[in-house]
């Protein structure tokens, strides 16, 4: 054992690594020739960590392997809690689950980064060229399609082969992210800003266990309702919507190329089928409390005629609204007569898996402040969203890959992870894209609700003339494929 005093040490002049006035058991060479030593306490036992990510899920587990694949961050020490078990796949379940998310070009090019896109692929997604929208309370629609992209438009992918494929990666990380499963934390204590003599000068996370540990930095992704943003007293925004959805895997009553995503604005709210395979979709259904209820309580066979009456029937259509759409759809194609697309027919539903009927209660929040002293918050304890434009996940990395990018940079400058002047950089870049975002969903939301002439007659217009112009069309697939 040797006792250092606070110095710099160096190699190569290609980083730095501050070593505290404290015991130390090893000094650490990382292959970017960095000297670093571990801290230990008195007892010899690890507590002190750079970065604690506070809940494993979708995002959280994106976070562990963004910090523990960037180079500016190597040999920090970082630790994963997750109070469920681990994920382990060993191969790909037979039957698809319900919870899926549509995953972006934008953020599959960041799992691709990470190393966890090549798992997924390897086990299983289903890319989609084509979305199509439409009223059911009007003929209006529109479609976004390849011939407006590059790429794919999207890519849907269930939660638990995302959360195996990122499980997998952090295991192949272990050198420097430990990830502790079944870990719930039940407290923890705040250092001041500026320190006192009886502060603390780190976070100190206290686990069920009975076991603590500290770190520089925590950063929460314990989900919408977040510990770490409720213990923190951050005001949340927060509203439920008189909304359910009811999610489920649906066989089509025959094989089709299925590479499209529908969605249809019913009155009670929107219904999404979403690709799985050649022969089976994922519903996502919102709507209201006591029909999503009632949803779950019918039989496979009038279930099945509810979704398929739900996305073919025009009983919510009037003659009114019908004939002022036609009349300004044939005005918009006679200034531009090559615009605009077809509209095609959505699959029949033939039956669905067993027991894979779920509901589960909507609604949005966002957080007033992502980031305190030594804290930053990300995805959903952030901000929360509804499904009808599938955003939430694609929000969630986009957190990852901003505060990582500012850690890295904060890494390569010598500072402090937890200082809060390039958390506040994180804060603001990420509100400002995550607000417009949210405001135009529940924009969206708000103005598919009713069935008030008007009101259709007002979205109408605008749906068929959004799909008449197609650099719109092209700006408006930009903005989401991010």
């Amino acid at each position: 054992m040797h006792k250092l005093s606070r110095a710099t040490l160096s190699l190569n002049g290609l980083g730095r690594c501050l070593i505290a006035e404290k015991y130390v058991s090893a000094i650490k060479i990382t292959s970017r020739g960095f000297v670093c030593a571990e801290h230990r306490d008195e007892s010899g036992k690890n507590e002190v960590y750079d970065v604690i990510i506070s809940g494993g899920g979708l995002v959280g587990s994106a976070m562990a392997c963004s910090l523990g694949m960037d180079p500016n961050l190597e040999g920090k020490k970082i630790l994963l809690l997750e109070a469920g078990n681990k994920k382990v796949m060993d191969k790909v379940p037979d039957t698809y689950s319900t919870r899926v998310s549509s995953i972006s070009p934008g953020s599959a090019s960041f799992l691709t980064g990470i190393g966890a896109w090549d798992h997924i692929t390897q086990m299983r997604c289903k890319p989609y060229k084509k979305m199509q929208v439409w009223d059911a309370c009007s003929d209006a629609l529109i479609t976004f399609d390849k011939d407006n992209l590059e790429d794919e438009m999207a890519y849907i992918v269930e939660n638990d082969i995302a959360v195996a494929a990122l499980t997998k990666q952090l295991d192949s990380l272990s050198d420097n992210v430990r990830v502790q499963y079944r870990s719930k934390v039940v407290k923890y204590a705040w250092p001041m800003p500026h320190q006192t003599a009886d502060s603390i000068p780190w976070v100190k996370v206290t686990l069920a266990s009975g076991e603590t540990v500290q770190t520089k930095l925590l950063i929460g992704a314990d989900g919408p309702n977040s510990m770490v943003r409720r213990a923190l007293g951050i005001v949340t925004v927060k509203w439920n919507y008189d909304q359910s959805a009811v999610v489920a895997v649906l066989n089509l009553s025959e094989p089709t190329e299925n590479n499209v995503a529908w969605q249809r604005f019913l009155p009670t709210g929107p219904i999404a089928m979403l690709p799985l395979s050649d022969t089976e979709s994922s519903l996502v259904w919102s709507t209201s409390h006591w029909l999503a209820e009632e949803l779950l309580e019918l039989d496979e066979e009038s279930f099945v005629d509810a979704i398929n009456s739900a996305f073919w029937s025009n009983e919510n259509q009037s003659e009114l609204i019908e004939t002022a759409g036609s009349l300004f759809r044939s005005a918009l194609s006679v200034l531009m007569p090559s615009a605009g697309s077809p509209r095609q027919l959505p699959p029949s539903v033939a039956g669905i898996s067993p027991k894979s009927r779920v509901m589960f209660p909507l609604g949005i929040g966002h957080a007033s402040e992502y980031i305190r002293h030594r804290v930053a918050l990300i995805g959903d304890a952030a901000h929360r969203v509804h499904p009808l434009a599938g955003q939430g996940a694609n929000l969630g990395f986009g957190d990852v890959a901003c505060l990582t990018k500012r850690l890295s940079q904060a890494a390569f400058d010598g500072k402090d992870l937890g200082a809060i002047q390039h958390l506040l950089e994180y804060e603001t870049e990420r509100q400002r894209k995550n607000l417009p975002m949210m405001a135009a969903i529940d924009l969206m939301k708000r103005l598919y609700s009713t069935n008030a002439a008007p009101v259709v007659l007002l979205r109408t217009f605008g749906l068929q003339a959004t799909n008449m112009i197609p650099t719109l069309k092209e700006q408006i697939m930009s903005f989401a494929s991010k």
